[in-house]
């Protein structure tokens, strides 16, 4: 599912207007990657937690050549599934 699909599907399922959902779902978003740009953690109970995780710099290798590099420190987005989401998808799919 996309951003339009679900924005389509939150605004029929709350009896709402497209653009009202759209926007909705946009303040949502914006909120979340505000807060995740300046390291906040933010955790939605029932369906996961959002993080970012820190890479320090190390030495990796170039797979086509063989060659070593060095791969600079990064920062990655993480999210890590609740235990409730996730033990709904296994019932689901038995």
């Amino acid at each position: 599912m996309n951003k339009v699909e679900f924005i389509e599907l939150f605004a029929e399922q709350n009896k709402i207007s497209v653009k009202l959902a759209e926007a909705i779902v946009n303040s949502i978003l914006e909120t979340m990657v505000e807060a995740l740009a300046q390291h906040i953690r933010i955790e939605i109970r029932g369906f996961g937690s959002f993080k970012i995780k820190e890479y320090k710099s190390y030495e990796g290798r170039n797979p086509k050549t063989g060659e070593n590099i060095k791969v600079k420190e990064k920062l990655v987005p993480f999210f890590k599934m609740s235990k409730i989401c996730k033990n709904n998808l296994i019932k689901e799919n038995v």
